[in-house]
């Protein structure tokens, strides 16, 4: 294959494994018949792209053939296979399995024998080590998450990962180790790291920088990186693997000069050599795909260096992306392939054609006009994959950058090349260890200072445009100073007079969050922002609400409407993160937080939208602490929407005389129990929607299937969070249309899509 074909091919990957994500089965006829054509034609470039294609297309399909059946879900299997990544959290251990046999524990369920990569939690597990062989008995579901359209998507990164079922081990006391994995390199070397003197914080800093176990940083950890921009400086990559190929190819050319002193310009088993080390050491850090992009490019730059048949920037380019892509199809569905190919275009389109610089004052130079070059499309690739913007994270890079390549990495790396002597390796990590303090306190510092933004999500594609734009205008070639100033002054003035569109008066943007097993409403107006309850949290300490807005997020009002977990788990969350102006809650109950009482006759008015309290009266302390929650009615336009809280059917015999027709949406009490939606008050209030906010495949059976039925027979479009995701809507806009996460896809019709608990 001439190194001609790289970019056509590249593309031909990028293609097929789109069209994989799509599925396969659509398109497989046209590609046949298209492949045939090629053939017979003898156009071998084409019938080579047309493969490629395919072969990435059927791998990307093959993970979503390869998935859970629905039929397995919440069901005990027995799982055999090896460990291929485990993380530890207090007595919680997350674990990856690949799968090498899987079998149902109950005759007559769907097979899983297609089922290759799982990912388990296990509680008081016992030592757990990458490569042992297990047999366990597991609870296992479909991969899925959250669907709100926003905030961190774990459906689509179980997807990119390649995870095929989430679940938790079963039955701990019938687990049984197989094979334990043998001692490899990376483990001995993490065993030998812990024995050392060093703080908590250099142990893991030294880990991740030089052995790739990401898996030691704590929580702490990535949300300062996250914060600060900085998630690439632990992360194996290009700057570690050239590092180690470099010196190895340095050593190994001084070698060949001493052992063949009148060839060695000529030798070429430096160059191989360096190859295998810049191999060796992606393999220690478990060959994860930064490390594996970063050694193709690193291999691709010793052919070129080489001056063997030496592809040209451009041409090595493609060709890794390439290698990468078919390597791993899925790998396109992951920002981090995108983060690391553009940066080094941008690198390439930068520096083609300049003279290489020279001397200290050069170098330094050159590093500042490469990142400021890179600052501007590195922050629009963030803001799109990530959805978050560092502000500082320019400047930051521009100091920690050569920190950490030019000091921390080489001084780790020398340690472990003084580890047959501990004593003298401690030399090396000590300083390691201190510059490791040093940047964490600063980087601390400037998290401070500067935090990162993460703007609205309907401001993203404008803003990611614009800051590419400003790059491009620095970047594209033959251009004169003046008119890269005005460009710049021109997207600046842009920036800071473009205004997100806003609500007008009379109406109120409602959103039903996807929180699982909860309920979570988010209500916004022209200069109000309030919620009406906080969702839930689980078992493990997670609570949804850590999840959907960034820090700092401002809240006019709060609503607690009762004190049950999955009601009020979010609390804390929102105390701890956001600024709340009002806390809001039933008389005399505690929800974690000192509130006003939501009593009956409570009302407001604000941006020409009325809120009334319709629930609970003064002398409701009798009552279950369900029926005492807060009921809240919100009027706009003439359209009303009724949030029911968990109340059941006391309360709603009560609000037959004051309920107010008609009624526009309503959200179903108790999640569509049957202790709530009696006849007589669906009967009554007849709403054009309902919704349920209700977690996948619930232990409750929420919504009752007899609710659910009571609903239709009325007329009313049904919603529920569990299949629809989160759903939008604007009380006081007519119509009312409701916009849901997910792909309407009701049997009856888009506005019946719920699914009842049977």
């Amino acid at each position: 294959m001439r190194i001609g074909w790289a970019m056509p091919l590249a593309l031909s990957a990028l293609v097929g494994s789109v069209w994989g994500g799509w599925g396969v089965s659509s398109a497989a006829g046209p590609w046949g018949l298209l492949c045939l054509l090629a053939v017979a034609q003898a156009r071998w470039r084409g019938l080579a792209m047309l493969l490629v294609a395919g072969w990435c297309a059927l791998n990307v399909a093959g993970q979503a053939a390869g998935e859970l059946p629905d039929g397995l879900a919440r069901q005990d299997v027995t799982l055999e296979g090896r460990v291929t990544q485990v993380s530890r959290d207090r007595g919680l251990a997350k674990l990856r399995l690949a799968v090498e046999r899987c079998v149902p524990r109950t005759a007559g369920l769907p097979p899983c024998a297609r089922l290759s990569r799982v990912r388990l939690s296990w509680y008081d597990a016992p030592a757990l080590r990458v490569g042992d062989q297990w047999r366990l008995t597991a609870r296992l579901r479909p991969p899925q998450g959250f669907a709100n359209g926003y905030g961190f998507d774990y459906a689509a990164w179980l997807w990119r990962e390649g995870i095929q079922a989430t679940g938790y081990v079963r039955d701990a006391a019938s687990a049984q180790r197989l094979q334990a994995a043998p001692a490899g390199l990376r483990e001995t070397g993490l065993a030998f790291l812990e024995a050392r003197a060093l703080s908590p914080l250099g142990k893991r800093w030294l880990a991740a920088l030089t052995l790739g176990a990401g898996e030691r940083l704590t929580q702490d950890d990535w949300d300062l990186l996250n914060a600060t921009g900085t998630t690439h400086l632990m992360v194996i990559s290009g700057l570690h693997v050239g590092l180690v190929t470099s010196v190895a190819l340095w050593l190994l050319r001084f070698l060949a000069r001493v052992v063949t002193p009148g060839r060695w310009r000529l030798a070429a088993w430096p160059w191989w050599l360096a190859g295998a080390a810049a191999l060796g050491y992606a393999g220690l850090a478990g060959f994860e795909p930064p490390a594996l992009r970063a050694t193709v490019m690193a291999l691709l730059g010793l052919w070129v260096a080489s001056g063997r048949h030496a592809p040209g920037p451009w041409q090595a380019w493609w060709l890794a992306l390439l290698v990468v892509v078919t390597g791993d199809p899925l790998t396109v569905w992951q920002p981090g392939l995108w983060l690391s190919f553009l940066a080094v275009g941008v690198l390439i389109a930068a520096w083609q054609g300049r003279p290489v610089p020279r001397g200290a004052r050069g170098w330094l130079l050159a590093l500042v006009r490469s990142q400021c070059l890179l600052a501007p499309f590195m922050a629009a690739a963030v803001l799109v994959g990530f959805e978050r913007l560092s502000p500082a994270a320019p400047l930051i890079n521009l100091v920690a950058v050569p920190l950490v390549g030019s000091l921390m990495v080489p001084l780790g790396l020398a340690g472990w090349a003084l580890a047959w002597s501990p004593g003298l390796a401690m030399l090396p990590w000590r300083a390691f260890d201190a510059l490791a303090q040093l940047v964490w306190q600063g980087l601390a510092w400037m998290g401070e200072i500067v935090p990162s933004w993460l703007p609205p999500g309907e401001e993203i594609p404008p803003l990611a445009l614009l800051l590419a734009a400003w790059g491009g205008a620095w970047l594209m070639p033959g251009l004169a100073r003046s008119v890269r100033v005005w460009a710049s002054l021109s997207l600046i003035a842009l920036a800071l007079t473009w205004q997100p569109s806003t609500i007008p008066p009379g109406r109120v943007v409602v959103t039903v969050h996807d929180v699982g097993q909860g309920q979570l409403v988010e209500l916004r107006s022209a200069t109000q922002r309030m919620l009406f309850d906080t969702g839930p949290r689980y078992g493990s300490g997670f609570a949804p609400a850590a999840t959907l807005w960034p820090p700092g997020r401002r809240f006019d009002d709060v609503i607690v409407s009762h004190s049950d977990r999955d009601h009020a788990g979010g609390v804390a969350t929102l105390r701890d993160m956001h600024h709340v102006g009002r806390w809001w809650g039933p008389p005399n109950m505690a929800v974690g937080v000192a509130t006003h009482a939501c009593r009956q006759g409570v009302a407001w008015r604000r941006d020409e939208v009325s809120y009334r309290f319709l629930s609970p009266r003064s002398g409701d302390s009798a009552l279950s602490d369900n029926d005492r929650s807060c009921v809240l009615s919100v009027t706009a336009g003439g359209q009303r929407l009724l949030i029911m809280g968990d109340a059941g059917t006391t309360i709603e015999r009560r609000l037959l005389r004051d309920a107010e027709r008609p009624l526009t949406v309503l959200i179903a009490g108790h999640h569509g129990s049957r202790t709530s939606s009696s006849p007589a008050f669906v009967a009554r209030v007849r709403p054009r929607h309902v919704i349920f906010s209700a977690g996948r495949d619930n232990a409750h059976g929420h919504p009752h299937p007899e609710v659910v039925r009571r609903f239709r027979r009325a007329g009313s479009c049904l919603w529920n969070t569990a299949v629809d995701g989160a759903l939008r809507f604007t009380l006081g806009e007519a119509p009312l249309r409701m916009r849901p996460a997910r792909p309407p896809g009701g049997v009856e019709g888009p506005c019946i899509g719920v699914e009842s608990g049977d």
